[in-house]
């Protein structure tokens, strides 16, 4: 099975996550999707593949050094070759449907005018994806590439990372020849709704290090990311008939919009970028007897990011001064942290990743993660594990896409950084 034809099955399954639900994994589709994957996993050769009852699929392939590929990874100096493990997600953002996804193959071409490029995801609708919005686009003419019916998302984040590892195991198992040490594998639920490492056993996996491979555009190569919390306020309010409300009623959603507001104005994603953090308000649902608000809160800064909880917690008092104590009531809890702290002292694995892009011809462009991988809790459960590219663009939306050279490339650097390390070990 090509890498485009394994990537078009996957994007077949429903596996939207859902943060209400309270369940692992959140959706039943995703288990779903789980047991295709190991089902194919022990079909190309892989070794002790397991699924547990949480959605987690592991898998092992054996190291081919000194030609024993069920021996540890050793080489004939002694040096031990590292494990390696390669992660991915199985879900995809509610942000977007994910549901009876049609994706199909264009190639942008330069408009009429050579002023940009246009492709109609769909016609009846006039669904259009542009360079005028997204400029991005014109990096990829003459390319084919992967796109929605613009009723959908792609579902790229992240069934692009798991084609690309899936694939670059099958070629290694049928081609013994290469010399790599042990690798192992790990598909995971819910990572789109902060989940994503609760149940991983860092432990079983038995890696040195990995990578996630759950970057945007090709060459994203990511050891920073943001901190995380996410943060509920629910705010209280009191129901009069409106003839007789003077001096009685409290429209908790015009007080949920009066805290909204005393917010930064430009401290929001529309208008941050880099290392900039921001609020941002994901959903807003009430009444005039109850409203909620639903905020993600990301910083780079750990010190900023703990500025930035202490703030909204300084409104709810505020509100609650001025409408009477238990008007406003906030929850907030931590997602995950900035992984650099514990990437930097082991900074010779993003090196490893960058010599990989060089060797298949990718230009590697570091940057700092506007969001968040399961690498950055798993890094600080003991696996550090940095982000590589899986070469989509526009995530979590009905104009995502897929380059098709980008994500043969992301591949490649899976191919490359196996070989590259067993290379070195064998050196020494």
């Amino acid at each position: 099975m090509t890498i485009v034809d394994r990537f078009l099955k996957y994007v077949s399954f429903c596996t939207t996550s859902d943060e209400q639900t309270n369940m692992t994994p959140s959706t039943p589709g995703q288990m779903e999707f789980a047991r295709y994957l190991a089902d194919e996993l022990r079909e190309i050769g892989m070794h002790d593949v397991t699924l547990d009852t949480n959605g987690y699929i592991m898998a092992t392939l054996p190291s081919t050094i000194d030609g024993n590929p069920m021996c540890p990874a050793q080489s004939a100096a002694g040096n031990l070759v590292p494990t390696i493990g390669f992660i991915a997600h199985m879900d995809t953002s509610p942000d977007a449907s994910g549901k009876h996804v049609k994706p199909r193959i264009a190639t942008p071409q330069p408009t009429a005018d050579g002023q940009g490029v246009e492709i109609v995801l769909n016609e009846e609708e006039r669904i259009v994806l542009s360079s005028d919005k997204y400029p991005e686009l014109l990096n990829y003419i003459g390319q084919d590439i992967i796109v929605t019916n613009g009723k959908t998302l792609l579902g790229a984040d992240d069934k692009a990372g798991i084609a690309e590892i899936v694939t670059a195991m099958e070629y290694l198992i049928q081609h013994p020849e290469i010399r790599h040490g042990k690798v192992r594998v790990g598909f995971t639920p819910d990572e789109e709704i902060g989940q994503g490492a609760d149940h991983f056993d860092v432990k079983a996996f038995g890696c040195d290090f990995a990578y996630t491979m759950d970057g945007g555009a090709v060459g994203e190569l990511e050891f920073e990311n943001f901190n995380a919390a996410y943060c509920k306020i629910h705010v209280h309010g009191v129901n009069v008939h409106p003839g007789s409300a003077y001096h009685k009623m409290q429209n908790s959603m015009r007080i949920a919009y009066q805290l909204a507001v005393m917010l930064p104005r430009w401290e929001t994603p529309e208008h941050t970028q880099g290392y900039e953090g921001f609020y941002h308000l994901i959903s807003m649902n009430g009444t005039v007897e109850e409203t909620t608000l639903t905020y993600i809160i990301r910083d780079h800064d750990r010190a900023r990011f703990e500025s930035r909880k202490r703030e909204l917690e300084h409104l709810v008092r505020k509100v609650n001064r001025e409408y009477g104590e238990g008007t406003a009531e906030i929850e907030m809890r931590d997602q995950y942290y900035n992984m650099r702290e514990k990437i930097e002292p082991v900074m010779h694995i993003v090196d490893l990743a960058k010599q990989a892009m060089e060797a298949v011809g990718v230009t590697p462009i570091v940057k700092p993660i506007r969001g968040g991988t399961d690498g950055a809790r798993l890094s600080f459960e003991g696996l550090p594990c940095p982000n590589i590219f899986a070469g989509g663009e526009n995530f979590h939306s009905r104009y995502e896409y897929l380059p098709i050279p980008s994500m043969e490339k992301a591949r490649d650097v899976v191919l490359e950084i196996v070989k590259i390390a067993a290379g070195k070990c064998e050196r020494k």
